[in-house]
């Protein structure tokens, strides 16, 4: 399995805050059956985001996975206006390996206007955004149809594997369940943070995954696309996304071709 968004690297966020615990963290994604990680320190106007330190902290981490483990590089994109517009000027700083796929977090008081166009600008200029944990977000719970452009626009979507366990509560449980029956999710990743209460717990939610929904779908969402995230690739062909809130089956819709039809 490949994760994508995992705080790995010690001393930079509210990740782990050592060397050691950095490593184990590593044990517990081998343990977990990882394959490749990508490690995400937050870029928000809380925690200094600086690459060269990233970088150095990523090679300690890496020589002591020895092999066992592959390890990239990203972050956990906030949409501030500064990261904006310095993402628009040196893209690679952000984006995942220095490719093309982009975390983007939201705040968590609430989506701020005119988001859809900054989406859309990122797409144009070659950045796919990847929308985390949106089930988590409380403005996006209450109403998840937002996300609807942000997908025509050609963002995809990351759920936490936590949130599918009922780790985040019941409702970022439901909306996680019910984005996967609308064929909303591209990718499962563990958003790990630490060893109790953040685990490397993708294992957990690959096996959920194929246990609620088939084996097809948990491998496409936590081996297949991340594969592609992780190099940059083109993602393999996914299903149409689904309208929302239509959930009977023969009577749902595929959402662009809604889109596309007006």
């Amino acid at each position: 399995m490949i994760d994508i968004h995992h705080h790995l690297l010690y001393g930079l966020d509210d990740g782990p805050r050592d060397l050691e615990t950095s490593c184990a963290m590593v044990d517990a994604a081998v343990a977990n059956g990882f394959t490749h990680v990508v490690a995400t320190p937050h870029a928000n106007d809380r925690w200094a985001f600086t690459p060269e330190i990233n970088r150095e902290r990523l090679a300690e981490i890496e020589a002591y996975a020895a092999g066992r483990l592959t390890l990239g590089l990203g972050c956990d994109f906030h949409l501030s206006y500064d990261n904006i517009q310095d993402q628009f000027k040196n893209p690679a700083k952000y984006t995942i390996n220095g490719l093309q796929y982009l975390l983007v977090e939201f705040p968590d008081y609430g989506i701020q206007p005119g988001i859809a166009e900054t989406l859309y600008e990122f797409v144009a200029s070659g950045v796919i955004p990847i929308i985390t944990h949106p089930e988590r977000n409380a403005t996006l719970q209450a109403k998840p149809e937002m996300m609807a452009e942000w997908i025509r626009t050609g963002c995809i979507v990351q759920v936490t594997a936590g949130s599918l366990l009922g780790r985040f509560g019941p409702r970022a449980q439901a909306l996680s369940h019910s984005l996967l029956r609308h064929n909303w999710v591209t990718l499962l990743a563990s958003d790990a943070h630490n060893l109790s209460s953040r685990p490397p717990n993708l294992g957990d939610g690959h096996a959920s995954l194929a246990k609620d929904y088939g084996q097809e779908i948990a491998d496409r969402l936590c081996i297949h696309n991340p594969h592609a995230v992780f190099y940059g690739k083109t993602l393999p062909p996914q299903p149409d996304p689904l309208e929302f809130g239509d959930e009977s089956e023969g009577r749902n819709k595929s959402l662009l071709s809604r889109i596309f039809s007006r």
